[in-house]
Formats: structure tokens, C-alpha cells, sequence
């Protein structure tokens, strides 16, 4: 069934007599709608007089349908049934997941439920774990030659930590599962301690977190070690604790890979030391940071050339940064630039799928001796920068200039 079908089939069910709507059916369909529509998560939320449905897509919010006031509570009961939540339950926050199978696709994917009580009522957003992102390869993830060399040197090491840095939502999960999937080779015990798990993946032991039986990252990190495991992938170090045994797990001969939320690759060291790690620990075991973002990418169908006139690059270059030279000018005026129209494939949005805009920062003497030193990140940052790493700025407007993505997208994803 076509995407526009299935917005009739909701916007007829939704204009019927209440008594005579099917949860069911309306629940089921929106749920197909957004998969076929490639949200990631859909937003049931109570507003006064009525219930707002919005899903994110290619990481951006859309209002998609407005469902009467009078199902809402039928609404979050189908959801907390799917789920196994209890229905009973009003007023505290609930946690659930379910599998759902789309009949029209004849796809089959776990959801997350999230539902909390607010002023208006129960609030539940559904994040679809398709699993599209673990057919990535290092090769897809968007890496320039320099930085993939690097990061594949990097995870060839038998030992240190390998870290990605970045906000939420900004892709590090699918980075860590494509250099685990690299790593599975069968030969390897590997290990991860992840909250939540995101996707299941063949021959390797994933332990998901539970606060409630006392399993956090810190507890769980100290019992896998004794499970002889060669790779281990802790889902974020977010405390002293977890750091000092993560930094310990890859100075004896374990290869750790873990997130850090961070702006930028080069502050992810600076922050280790803020969690009271020694510097001697740091150098001596990180083999390297990837910084990241995710932007949107041009959408191939509608896709344009776009003109710039001077003052629009010079704007562009001072706002990210770059140099602002006469022969770097002169250099984009010659470039071609795109943009996405809009049509009926994008959503009218320009845009269609999502690409990585990263940094890699390998860990050098240069670097090691800045670690020491306890430098800042814009010391750290200066010295990567002068051994060639590029910045995620930089490796953003390559991208604009390979008509990748546009310069308003990498202005958003900075400005975020």
C-alpha cells in the first residue's frame, strides 16, 4: 500500500462517528504510516482538545495528524497493551517495547515505548528500531579516505578505547555497531552493556542495563571483564566510576568502545580528565576520537543546481569559520552548489536520508604530550587540525560540495 493510501485510511477512520472507531486499525496504520514515512519515532501528545500526532523524520519534527480528544486515553491503552504496560497506571512515567509486524511492507521491527503523564494526559512516544542502520559499513558511514584510514587503523589495535563523541540523536550508536560488526569476525569474544539495546546482532553477547537489579554501566563493566572478553562496547561513559574501569579494561589488553557526549572530538579528553582519570591513564590508552553529526541529505529526485552570489559564501564562510581568502573565495565561486525542490518522494522537504558529518582525532605524541600537559580542547584541537584532521565543519562543506547536503543543513546542525 502506497504512503498517500494510508494517510487516507487514517484521516477517513479518524473522521468517523467516536464510538464507531477502530483503535486497532488506527493505531496499527499510524504506526505503518511513519514506518513507511522513515520516522524514527512518533509523538502521541494530549493537548487540550485534542491529540497532536507528530513524527521525527531524517531527524527533524513534522506535525503529521490531529486525532480527536475523546480517543486519547483508548489511544495510550492500545499502545500500553502492545507494550505489556499497565493500563491501570496513570501517573508515573512507564517504560515498554513491543514487535510489530507491517503487514502492508510485510516488515517485522521492535518499538520503544516511552509514556508519561503530563498536564494533558499520557504522553508516549514509539522509537522504531528498523534495523536499516546495521547494513552500514565503514565504507557507507560517510568517512573521508583520511579518516577511514584512520579509524581502521585505530580498531586493528588489540587494546585501548576507541570513542564517539556527539549530542543525542547525533548517530554514534549505528557508528559503534558498524565497527563492532567490522570487529565480529568470529574469531573474537566481544561483549556490550548497552542502555537500551538498539538492535541485535548475530555472535555477539549483549547485556542490556537494569537500574532496578543494580546493572548500570559501572557494576555491569566490572562483571563482564570476568567473562574473558576481548572487545567490549559499553554503551556511554557517563560517571568516574565507569571511567576509571573502562580506562582500566583497555590498559589490560581489551579493546573498549564507548560514547561520551561531547560537542566535539577534541574536548572528549579534557572531559576524562574532569571525571578525575589520570592523563598518563588517557594518553597511554585512547587510540582515537570520532566527532560526528548527522545531516540531511539533498533528495536525489528533486534535486538542483543552486546559485550563491559573493556576500551569501562569505556570510557562510565567517558564520563556520573557514578561511576567508581571496583564493578560497575565487576557489567556491567555481564550485556548484544543490538543493532539493521538493517533491512527492521527499515530502516536499528537499531533503531524503540522513548522512554522517564527522572528525577523527587520533591519539599522536603531539596529542599525548598535550594530555600531560592537561592542555584545553582548542590546544588539542589546533594540534590535530595542524596533523590534518579535519573538522566537522570542513568535512560538512566537502559534503556541500560533493552536492551531498546543503550549506543551510550544516548551518542548522552547528547552530544545534
Amino acid at each position: 500500500m502506497k504512503i498517500e493510501e494510508l494517510k487516507n485510511r487514517i484521516e477517513f477512520e479518524i473522521q468517523k462517528p467516536i464510538s464507531e472507531i477502530s483503535i486497532i486499525n488506527l493505531v496499527q496504520d499510524l504506526i505503518s504510516y511513519c514506518y513507511k514515512a522513515r520516522a524514527s519515532d512518533i509523538h502521541i501528545e494530549p493537548q487540550e482538545n485534542q491529540l497532536l500526532i507528530k513524527a521525527r523524520i531524517d531527524g527533524i519534527i513534522h506535525e503529521l495528524f490531529t486525532f480527536p480528544k475523546e480517543i486519547q486515553d483508548e489511544i495510550i491503552s492500545r499502545i500500553k497493551i502492545l507494550s505489556g504496560l499497565r493500563t491501570d497506571e496513570h501517573y508515573t512515567p512507564q517504560d515498554g517495547r513491543f514487535k510489530f509486524f507491517d503487514s502492508y511492507s510485510n516488515s517485522e521491527f521492535d518499538i520503544r515505548v516511552s509514556i508519561m503523564p503530563t498536564y494533558f494526559g499520557e504522553n508516549a512516544v514509539l522509537r522504531l528500531l528498523v534495523s536499516k542502520e546495521t547494513s552500514f559499513t565503514l565504507e557507507t558511514l560517510g568517512f573521508s579516505e583520511r579518516d577511514l584510514k584512520e579509524v581502521k587503523k585505530a580498531i586493528k589495535k588489540p587494546y585501548g578505547m576507541i570513542l564517539v563523541t556527539g549530542p543525542t540523536g547525533s548517530g554514534k550508536t549505528t557508528t559503534l555497531y558498524t565497527i563492532l560488526k567490522t570487529l565480529n569476525t568470529g574469531a573474537v569474544s566481544i561483549i556490550t552493556l548497552e542502555d537500551p539495546i538498539e538492535y541485535s546482532i548475530p555472535g555477539i553477547t549483549q547485556i542490556q542495563v537494569n537500574p532496578q537489579v543494580g546493572l548500570v554501566f559501572s557494576t555491569g563493566l566490572r562483571a563482564i571483564l570476568r567473562q574473558d572478553p576481548d572487545i567490549i562496547m559499553v554503551g556511554e561513559i557517563r560517571d568516574e566510576e565507569t571511567a576509571d574501569i573502562a580506562v582500566n579494561a583497555a590498559l589490560t589488553g581489551h579493546l573498549l568502545l564507548s560514547t561520551l557526549h561531547t560537542n566535539d572530538a577534541a574536548t572528549a579528553l579534557p572531559r576524562l580528565l574532569e571525571m578525575g582519570v589520570e592523563p598518563f591513564l588517557i594518553a597511554s590508552t585512547v587510540n582515537i576520537v570520532i566527532g560526528q553529526r548527522l545531516v540531511r541529505k539533498i533528495c536525489e529526485n528533486c534535486k538542483q543546481e543552486r546559485k550563491f552570489t559573493t556576500t551569501e559564501i562569505l556570510s557562510f564562510l565567517e558564520t563556520i569559520g573557514l578561511d576567508l581568502t581571496l583564493e578560497n573565495i575565487k576557489e567556491i565561486k567555481k564550485q556548484k552548489f544543490y538543493i532539493g525542490k521538493g517533491c512527492e518522494l521527499c515530502n516536499n522537504t528537499g531533503y531524503y536520508g540522513r548522512l554522517g558529518i564527522f572528525e577523527v582525532l587520533p591519539i599522536t605524541d603531539k596529542i599525548r604530550t598535550a594530555i600531560m600537559k592537561r592542555s584545553d580542547s582548542n590546544e588539542i584541537k589546533s594540534i590535530a587540525v595542524s596533523e590534518g584532521m579535519k573538522t566537522m565543519i570542513q568535512d560538512g562543506f566537502d559534503k556541500v560540495v560533493k552536492g551531498l547536503t546543503t550549506i543551510e543543513e550544516i548551518l542548522r546542525v552547528i547552530h544545534e
